[in-house]
């Protein structure tokens, strides 16, 4: 039987034993048998605990005992020496688990609406092609504040009535939403909570006549 098995991989137990030289791990962390002595100055217990010995050097150890390796984490600073643009950057790295996204390349339809100087394909019809026409049913479609106009929605009311009139449609919701008027029921409790939240943003509108 060879050494090596036919891909080149070294498959000899002595070979694996150099590659474990810090011997077999215990549940606690500890080399158990590791022959070594805690490199603290002064300390002549077992070093059964491994820390590396810098953030640029994560493959080369010191080894220490239980107590001495406990306070050398607790001094560990991963980012230490580096600036804070670094640091970001390494943050942003470690979100992808270091491995970046790349944009997708341009279709070739993408290419030939390029050659013609067209960014968007709905150029070709114009100017009204990515107008939004709005949603209909709302009723003049006038600007108003995002709370205010999800408000009218809410209360399935139109952007042109009188506060008045969408008064009449808030009292028509909490007569169905609401627990006293349906025999107890809470089970549309979320619900009532936000129309009354709607007729509160209506109620104190300028944009709203009385």
């Amino acid at each position: 039987m060879t050494d090596k098995d036919p891909f080149n991989f070294d498959l000899r137990v002595s070979t694996d034993k150099k590659k474990r030289r810090s011997g077999r791990r215990g549940m606690s962390g500890a080399f158990e048998t590791s022959q070594r002595v805690c490199e603290h100055p002064g300390c002549e217990e077992p070093g059964q605990y491994r820390a590396p010995k810098s953030p640029d050097n994560l493959e080369d150890f010191l080894w220490f005992c239980r107590d001495h390796v406990r306070e050398y984490n607790l001094k560990w600073n991963f980012f230490d020496g580096t600036t804070e643009a670094e640091m970001e950057a390494q943050l942003d790295r470690d979100r992808v688990w270091d491995r970046p996204t790349k944009p997708f390349r341009k279709s070739v339809e993408e290419k030939a609406w390029a050659r013609l100087g067209i960014e968007d394909p709905h150029q070709v019809l114009g100017a009204n092609a990515t107008r939004n026409p709005g949603r209909a049913g709302n009723g003049l479609g006038r600007k108003l504040p995002p709370t205010e106009r999800r408000a009218i929605e809410i209360l399935d009311a139109k952007d042109n009535w009188t506060k008045a009139e969408i008064r009449k449609a808030y009292k028509a919701l909490i007569k169905v939403l609401h627990p006293d008027m349906n025999g107890g029921d809470r089970s549309d409790e979320d619900r009532l909570q936000e129309v009354v939240w709607a007729w509160d943003q209506i109620k104190v509108s300028r944009n709203f006549t009385d």
